[in-house]
């Protein structure tokens, strides 16, 4: 199953038809072709009550491909930095709380594009990439184009002593080393990609 974030709603992309209806309250299609399909989300975002669709079709992957088709498609990838306290480092742009992440720059592998945000965004280096996290997947317009963005996450670890230094021609207005005590207030102003990506780290 894909979980796909439009702003605070949520569209899934699922091969269980009838799992999801039982479980769930929302919009349910069963995907028959690419013309429906972009129909069915000219309708979703019009119809901002319904905070759930779920797409069902047998081949996840099939499926994937052509909603990607219906959006000009971004990838990117970024880090979710922790420090030898065990501190997890988060930036403020736009007065939300995020994690480093940025586009991917030609052929740049993911790995190396995380890393180079991380770097570039918070002013650190000597990052050691640990493992892969599960990718998040949300839209957005800009100048009126729909843009699907896939995010591809790294779990990293910071050994250096250096103080992060914002990004301010990125809009980074702040940068923390978060604690336990401070995820209430992270959880309260964050994305809801971010929020799910934390939960599925077991982080919050």
């Amino acid at each position: 199953m894909y979980k796909v974030f439009f702003n605070e709603r949520i569209v899934f992309l699922t091969d269980d038809y009838l799992k999801s209806f039982e479980e769930n309250q929302g919009l349910f299609y069963k995907y028959r072709d690419k013309d429906e399909l972009k129909e069915l989300l000219l309708v979703f975002l019009a119809l901002r009550k319904i905070s759930q669709l779920f797409i069902c079709h047998p081949d996840t992957e099939h499926l994937l491909s052509e909603f990607r088709s219906c959006f000009r498609y971004v990838e990117a990838a970024g880090g979710l930095v922790r420090n030898r306290r065990n501190e997890v480092l988060f930036i403020n742009r736009f007065e939300r709380w995020d994690l480093p992440k940025g586009k991917t720059d030609g052929d740049e592998a993911a790995e190396q594009t995380a890393l180079r945000e991380v770097e570039e965004e918070c002013g650190i280096g000597n990052l050691k990439i640990l493992s892969e996290l599960q990718p998040t997947y949300h839209t957005y317009f800009d100048k009126a184009i729909p843009h699907l963005k896939k995010t591809r996450w790294f779990k990293m670890q910071y050994d250096g002593n250096l103080k992060p230094k914002p990004q301010t021609e990125e809009f980074i207005t702040k940068i923390i080393w978060a604690r336990d005590k401070d995820m209430k207030i992270i959880q309260k102003n964050t994305y809801p990609s971010i929020l799910d990506l934390l939960k599925e780290t077991r982080i919050i």
